[in-house]
């Protein structure tokens, strides 16, 4: 080979492993900043914000709000029973004090630091126990918390038929939730006519109707003139354990002419994206269901947590369209309806897993003939009459196991409003009696009926 060429060789060589050298410090020290980025630095610690507990049938959630991620451990001792929670690196910022124990199998709440940084929580137990922890990480709703459940133990045979005793005086709680409110006024109507106003007049009478009855209670959602965000309206009925919720709202359209009162459920759409919502991380399962609800996700995998939300909102959904028919026939006695049959859409309100759920338009507040009968008291105390008695025909006819209805259903007189194309033997067909036994249980002379006329069906 020629020197120059040899010459040329052995510079080009050199150069090569010069930047093969160079790359490599680069990549040390690329690789020396990454890991110092990522070493952990001293553990800072975390606050404890503040504490909520409450009771399920089946269990006590104590849940404790971290301003931070933290490491614990749970440890069970007897006698006495107590339940020792040891929490590392944490500073206690609000007090147990305010927790309302009644009701739960905790007796007391003791807690102490440990090596300056450490703190103990004690639950001096009056029940036995099967205990459970979790960390939970932030989400849009909460920050850091640590959960620790407290299921029940299985009861002794006399103490669970006592416990059924009780249940069987249980109430229907009913969900009154009147839309919009606040910096939300919803639909205008003539001489500054307000949705919002007219929609927490109508609940509040729903309200007083449910009271009055010995099988029902009523709860409103919003009592006054401020706005509740659309979810936490939701939360609000399963925080109440009610059994069915009712949202109220007053039509608004653009062409004064529309008319007509609705009745709406949740449609199959919106329960499949609502299904996949709760399923999408552990925090909706555990924190949104598992505590709040006797449909507990918590610990289940992917396809029997779908199967169970989607066997729970298929038998909500069922329920819903069911009572929305009863509702939906008894507003047509007193109103004009814009769609004969019960709607379904995806509202926000009407996606609770496992509560039954109506969304209800009043009326058209844009009509002007529909918004003068809105204004008037009377016209508002029928309309919460129609839909008091539609959940209630409802109800009489599914009474829910556990509650006085059911153990008293079969004593009680029902009152069936007449609707347009009824007849009396269609109606005792759907009775279990007799066009004879309608007649003489209401001393009626005639099969002939009316529109708007209300007539008893004999106890079977």
């Amino acid at each position: 080979m020629p020197l120059t060429r040899q010459v040329h060789w052995e510079k080009l060589l050199r150069l090569t492993l010069q930047k093969v050298m160079d790359d490599c410090k680069i990549g040390l020290l690329s690789l020396l900043s990454l890991i110092i980025v990522t070493l952990p630095m001293a553990a800072q610690s975390a606050d404890i914000d503040s504490v909520r507990i409450w009771r399920s049938p089946e269990s006590t959630r104590l849940v404790i709000d971290l301003s931070d991620s933290v490491s614990h451990q749970l440890i069970s001792l007897e006698n006495p029973s107590r339940l020792v929670i040891d929490i590392s690196k944490v500073k206690l910022k609000t007090s147990f004090k305010t927790l309302d124990l009644r009701q739960t199998p905790i007796a007391n709440i003791r807690h102490a630091q440990r090596n300056k940084t450490d703190l103990r929580i004690v639950l001096d137990l009056s029940a036995k126990v099967s205990p459970k922890s979790f960390i939970l990480p932030s989400n849009e709703q909460y920050g850091d918390r640590l959960v620790v459940d407290l299921y029940d133990k299985k009861q002794t045979v006399s103490k669970t038929v006592e416990k059924m005793i009780e249940r069987n005086d249980r109430k229907i709680i009913v969900a009154i939730d009147a839309g919009h409110g606040g910096e939300d006024p919803g639909a205008s109507g003539p001489n500054r006519l307000r949705e919002k106003r007219v929609v927490l007049e109508i609940a509040k009478r729903i309200e007083k109707l449910f009271d009055r009855s010995p099988y029902f209670e009523g709860v409103l959602v919003r009592t006054g003139d401020y706005y509740v965000g659309l979810r936490k309206r939701t939360k609000i009925a399963r925080q109440k354990r009610a059994d069915f919720f009712l949202s109220i709202h007053a039509d608004g359209f653009s062409d004064p002419r529309a008319y007509g009162t609705s009745v709406y459920a949740l449609s199959t759409s919106g329960a499949t994206s609502e299904a996949a919502r709760y399923l999408a991380t552990t925090a909706n399962r555990a924190d949104l269901i598992g505590g709040t609800s006797n449909l507990s996700l918590d610990g289940k995998d992917d396809v029997l947590a779908g199967v169970l939300l989607d066997l729970s909102m298929n038998e909500t959904l069922r329920s819903s369209l069911d009572a929305g028919g009863y509702v939906l026939k008894n507003m047509s006695n007193i109103s004009r309806l814009h769609k004969k049959k019960v709607e379904q859409a995806g509202f926000i309100v009407l996606k609770s897993p496992d509560i039954p759920s109506l969304l209800i338009e009043t009326g058209f507040i844009s009509n002007p003939k529909e918004a003068k009968q809105l204004s008037s008291s009377g016209y508002q105390q029928k309309m919460a009459e129609a839909i008091f008695d539609g959940l209630k025909s409802f109800y009489l006819d599914r009474p829910p196991v556990g509650t006085l209805l059911a153990n008293r259903s079969k004593d009680i007189i029902k009152t069936y409003v007449i609707g347009r194309g009824d007849t009396l033997s269609e109606i005792a067909q759907q009775h279990g009696t007799s066009v004879k036994n309608i007649l003489r249980y209401n001393q009626l002379s005639s099969s002939s009926i009316r529109v708007g006329q209300k007539i008893s069906i004999p106890p079977r």
